[in-house]
């Protein structure tokens, strides 16, 4: 790796990203609206303004933008923030890199386990079909856009993030505050499966999937070993030394959030990273009580 442009960089994967490459001594070239740094890049997907030469002796470019689909109510207004925000970002990525003189040999492009949508007890994996929902709809027209590259000679990774465990933010910035004072417990009836990974893991799939050429298409970035919503609740109540004895149910959570509470907290997708591991990626936290202790208690 010797140069790697980034959109999304100023979020909770991407500053993990920027760190971790430049402590490899790769230079990043960060898109931003407006830049301010000296390492950042003008760009504006509102208006489609992105300048080709931008992509002049990168070797990958990592495409993290997108409004935040956990901020707020899903009203009207809000979806197509959530779905516009990302169509346009990867749109005008691929657009201008079709224009390139010079393009860098792979995208590696964000997308969701929500592609899937509520799926119960099954396994699924990068074959599996996509589910129903907004989530759902919103992913396919996302990874859409992306694999429009792929016309130019640009391998495509779709990164199928599942829930992001990290120090903060991520799945664990709202349960933690009701957690540690012993006010946790599982949401609805704790039987929906939550994928999760670590953000160390996270961030290396997405190194895996720049630096080696046979991951293509989706990639599910979930750790392997996916837990029931009680299993997680009793876990992190263990981890932090609390009880867990208070369930939210269900139509609470569904006044509270709405239609979100549906496809975020109470879906079930029991989701395996199949792809990475046929090309023996080594997850640093696949239990999940090593991967909760070492966020929160070292």
């Amino acid at each position: 790796m010797r140069r790697i442009v980034i959109a999304g960089a100023s979020g909770m994967i991407g500053t993990a990203l920027v760190a971790v490459l430049r402590a490899q001594g790769v230079e990043v070239a960060r898109l931003a609206r407006p830049p301010v740094g000296p390492d950042e890049i003008a760009w504006d997907p509102q208006t489609g303004y992105l300048d080709p030469a931008v992509f002049e002796g990168a070797s990958a470019v990592v495409n993290l933008a997108g409004r935040s689909i956990a901020r707020g109510r899903w009203t009207a207004r809000t979806r197509s923030e959530i779905l516009e925000s990302r169509v346009r970002s990867t749109r005008l990525l691929v657009d201008t890199l079709r224009r390139a003189d010079a393009r860098p040999s792979v995208l590696v492009s964000a997308s969701a386990i929500g592609f899937y949508g509520d799926r119960g007890d099954e396994v699924l994996d990068e074959s599996s079909s996509p589910g129903r929902g907004f989530l759902a709809d919103v992913t396919r027209a996302w990874e859409a856009e992306a694999h429009r590259a792929e016309e130019r000679g640009v391998r495509v990774v779709c990164t199928r993030f599942g829930l992001i465990l990290a120090r903060e933010g991520g799945a664990l910035g709202p349960l933690l505050p009701l957690f540690r004072m012993g006010l946790g417990g599982p949401l609805g009836a704790g039987r929906q499966w939550w994928s999760w990974i670590h953000l160390d893991d996270a961030v290396a799939a997405i190194l895996a999937a720049i630096q080696n050429p046979a991951l293509a298409g989706p990639v599910n970035v979930v750790g392997p070993a996916p837990v029931t919503n009680r299993e997680f609740a009793r876990t992190l109540a263990a981890v932090l030394r609390r009880p867990a004895v208070l369930p939210a149910p269900a139509f609470a959570l569904r006044l509270v959030l709405g239609a979100m509470a549906d496809e975020m907290v109470l879906a079930s997708q029991r989701v395996v990273p199949a792809k990475l591991q046929a090309q023996g990626f080594a997850f640093r936290w696949a239990g999940l009580r090593a991967a909760l202790e070492d966020l929160l208690t070292r």
